[in-house]
């Protein structure tokens, strides 16, 4: 097959995914190529909007093609912004349709804006499209505000997934999360992101007997990860077992704000702040610790969950992340917002034995492999062309 990928979201503003899947599909031998047109925000990164190339280029990422742009978003102007992302899109895959030809069919990432662009390149050359969904309802509401029957791009998405010859939302659970904006007229597969069960492969860690057990936590700062009632949980698991630390790290947790939010706290001396890291730091973290813990109010899926427990560490988290990331063993979770609770799992899961970490690695790897998911998306494409 010859597929176009159209992603929401590229690098540097997330988007792995995306190129993930794309590496998968083509070691099965299609021919996959990406078009990605990235909206750079002069507030929340000046160095990148000035000096980011201005011009479309064809380069090579992870060894998938990318057809690359860099589109300067004007400060609040939403609408325009994503009439002029949509139709930037709609240019690329004119100039790459007379460069490689016409694709068998399209993948956007997220009907918000990739899936539109897709819609509208499908309609206009005849070529079939689906989306991929990331996106949750609590996302959605942040952004167009918690008033989405009166939001101007509920229609716009809602035609998406009504034209799609399918969505694939990554855990079955975001069918119904999604529904109070677009229904379920539509047709869907559910297939869950993959990891690099590879790179993030298990290891045994170090004996714990003569020193602190080490929480980690990995994700932005942002109200919907839950930080608040992690450091509560975490003030109430070091209350009773004092040798414990808790590392942190993601965008904005080595900000004022985060730290404001545990100062107070008489464990706070054992909280650490990293940052934001890279994949490998990420994994050398995750090597480092014990069981990670994300108390989260919303997730359409967690991929930090399946890593950590590919490398071997359980992890403690809330009702809100899909069945399809609680492995049997690996996963022990407690209600949202519910501090005590996730305390009394933190404890629980210091007194597992090194050894079960093996077991649920290796069923992480049978859910989630590149191998695994490549193959069900492909089933779904040739159904879809």
């Amino acid at each position: 097959m010859h597929i176009v990928e159209i992603p929401s979201f590229f690098p540097p503003y997330g988007g792995e995914f995306c190129l993930e899947q794309s590496k998968a599909l083509r070691s099965l031998g299609h021919e996959v190529r990406i078009i990605s047109n990235v909206q750079l925000s002069v507030k929340k990164s000046p160095k990148d909007y000035l000096t980011f190339p201005y011009r479309r280029r064809f380069t090579e990422m992870q060894g998938v093609p990318v057809y690359q742009s860099y589109m300067r978003g004007l400060p609040l102007m939403i609408r325009p912004n994503v009439q002029r992302w949509v139709k930037i899109v709609r240019q690329m895959f004119k100039e790459y349709e007379k460069q490689y030809g016409r694709p068998d069919i399209l993948h956007a990432h997220c009907a918000k804006w990739a899936g539109y662009a897709a819609m509208q390149i499908g309609e206009e050359e005849g070529i079939p499209y689906v989306v991929t969904e990331h996106l949750s309802l609590m996302a959605l509401k942040e952004e167009f505000g918690e008033d989405t029957a009166n939001a101007w791009q509920i229609p716009l998405l809602r035609s998406v997934y009504e034209h799609a010859e399918r969505v694939i939302p990554v855990a079955e659970e975001v069918v119904d999360d999604l529904s109070p904006l677009f229904g379920k007229d539509y047709r869907w597969t559910a297939i869950s992101n993959m990891i690099d069960v590879d790179f993030f492969s298990y290891r045994r860690r170090e004996d714990k007997k003569d020193r602190p057990f080490r929480f980690v936590c990995l994700g932005k700062f942002v109200r919907r990860k839950g930080y608040d009632v992690l450091f509560k949980a975490f003030l109430q698991v070091h209350d009773l077992h004092p040798h414990t630390e808790l590392f942190i790290a993601g965008e904005g947790t080595d900000g004022n704000a985060c730290r404001q939010l545990f100062s107070h706290l008489s464990c706070a001396p054992h909280i650490h702040p990293c940052g934001n890291l890279d994949k490998q730091a990420v994994r050398d973290l995750l090597y480092q610790s014990d069981a990670l813990v994300l108390a989260t109010r919303d997730e359409t899926q967690g991929l930090v969950l399946l890593e950590a427990m590919s490398t071997g560490i359980p992890v403690v988290t809330t009702e809100a992340v899909p069945q399809n990331v609680r492995i049997d063993k690996g996963c022990y979770v407690a209600p949202v917002d519910d501090a005590e609770a996730i305390a009394d799992k933190m404890c629980e899961v210091m007194q597992l034995s090194d050894g079960e970490g093996e077991v649920f690695s290796k069923n992480v790897a049978e859910k989630v492999s590149p191998q695994v998911i490549a193959s069900q998306l492909e089933t779904v494409l040739r159904d879809c062309m």
